[in-house]
């Protein structure tokens, strides 16, 4: 595993640490860390495949006070075998929602019962990676009868691993429900009263079928005036967008939509000039970024800092060298913004050179000593990777990421020459053309040797328009 720190980018505004696992037996339940700033519609919900409704589905969510509580949870499967099979460089969530808390100390009592022979574990605690408690509290539970006392309290959440087998959990007591919106069946008014109400919880949340937020109560409060049926069908539509750059379209098994929701979580902290962060399971906002993700409008046009931290939960590893993990990342970026009808950044125009990113590097090209790593800006990196849907489509990315999955080329993250052929080599092959001159010549990526043989190997003939020369 490796451990580095990068200085913030004009694309990203990050501060970026970094670790691949590339093999379940190296995932540890906080591996890799990306550590991102945020740089500064709603729409139809487009569906983005089968979605198990949150464990909290049966009513738990708007349960008052502390009287019983039954959930029922559906099993997944594990977030790390989803990761694998995705070939991508972070897991993604598998917790499913109660809508219960549970206060430091308190001892919860609950019951299981395994309809289908399997049992869940149960989850206490927020994330929040760069607080002084960083992750939540794992206890296995048994069929029949369970207490538990967590010493730090918080939300409570169920994993399952499966494939759809079901288990009802009975909160007898020890829990008070949290504020939860849902998605389709809480009405604005209902969660308006459960903010008033529902006080015994420093932590609300609100879901989708492909959404959890967690947000402190005092987070949650800042912009409770939001539409938040509004703001939760724009956040699933930025996570189709993501899906769809992805080629999760469904039309093999193993082009299925991660199980599970995506985390969004506010943190308590984050260092210095950092905005936002994404890891293991979960994208962490600070409250200070919460104007852009919990408000419509915000999110809607200031939102590229969520669109950017979702995005790592996406990248695949087989082209993701250490100096592309914050370029990659904002294809999905810019897929977001296009699904909103947004401008491009790339577009943005330079006020010092009065140049858009595309022309700024256009004008380097053929210069001595040109390198792709240090002779272009951040943004300026991510042309070329927009020049490829300029030139083979709208589906180029897509079909890029199905092909990566289908064949799954296992890389260790110090391999860096490894995943930069991979990069040419599977553009060329999904665009169909020879894109040495691309890569090579124009944009001088650090392409080596074994790649130029293996772009010679595949004996495609050249691109009928030089991708270099497009632009939006």
């Amino acid at each position: 595993m490796r451990f580095s720190a990068s200085a913030a980018s004009a694309a990203t505004a990050t501060a970026t640490a970094t670790t691949d696992v590339t093999t379940a037996a190296a995932a540890a339940p906080v591996g890799r860390r990306s550590v991102l700033a945020a740089a500064a519609g709603a729409g139809a919900l487009a569906a983005l495949g089968a979605a198990a409704a949150p464990a909290a589905a049966l009513g738990s969510a708007t349960a008052a006070g502390h009287r019983p509580v039954r959930v029922t949870v559906t099993a997944r499967p594990a977030a790390e075998a989803e990761r694998l099979r995705l070939a991508q460089a972070l897991r993604g969530s598998e917790f499913q929602p109660t809508g219960r808390y549970v206060a430091p100390g308190t001892a919860l009592s609950l019951t299981v019962q395994p309809h289908d022979g399997l049992v869940p574990t149960l989850w206490i605690g927020a994330w929040d990676y760069y607080g002084e408690i960083k992750e939540p509290r794992g206890y296995p539970l048994t069929a029949g009868a369970n207490t538990v006392t967590d010493p730090h309290g918080g939300p409570v959440y169920l994993t399952l691993t499966g494939n759809g087998e079901r288990a009802g959990v009975l909160f007898r007591s020890g829990s008070v429900a949290m504020p939860v919106f849902m998605l389709g069946s809480t009405r604005e008014a209902g969660f308006q009263q459960q903010l008033d109400t529902l006080t015994d919880s420093p932590y609300v949340e609100l879901h989708a079928p492909h959404t959890i937020m967690t947000l402190t109560r005092e987070g949650a409060l800042l912009y409770r005036g939001e539409d938040h049926a509004a703001l939760l069908r724009l956040v699933e539509r930025i996570i189709d967008s993501a899906a769809r750059i992805s080629g999760l379209d469904g039309s093999k098994p193993v082009h299925r939509s991660k199980a599970g929701p995506y985390h969004f979580t506010e943190v308590s902290k984050v260092p210095t000039g950092v905005g936002a962060y994404a890891t293991h399971g979960y994208n962490g906002f600070p409250r200070a970024y919460l104007d852009r993700a919990t408000t419509v409008e915000g999110l809607r046009t200031r939102g590229w800092g969520l669109y950017h931290e979702l995005g790592h939960l996406h990248q695949q590893m087989a082209y993701k060298p250490g100096g592309l993990t914050e370029v990659t990342v904002n294809i999905y970026s810019l897929a977001a913004q296009r699904a909103l009808d947004q401008p491009s950044n790339l577009l943005t125009v330079d006020p010092a050179t009065g140049l858009t990113v595309f022309q700024s590097s256009r004008a380097k090209f053929g210069t001595a000593g040109l390198t792709y790593e240090k002779s272009f800006s951040a943004y300026e990196k991510l042309v070329p990777l927009r020049q490829l849907e300029l030139a083979f489509g709208d589906d180029f990315w897509p079909r890029l990421h199905q092909l990566v999955r289908e064949e799954n080329p296992q890389s260790h993250y110090t391999e860096n020459d490894k995943r930069y052929r991979a990069l040419a080599t599977y553009s060329s092959r999904v665009a169909g053309h020879d894109l040495t001159d691309f890569f090579l010549t124009t944009w001088a990526f650090p392409v080596d040797a074994t790649g130029r043989a293996e772009l010679a190997a595949l004996n495609l003939p050249k691109p009928p328009v030089d991708p270099s020369t497009l632009s939006d």
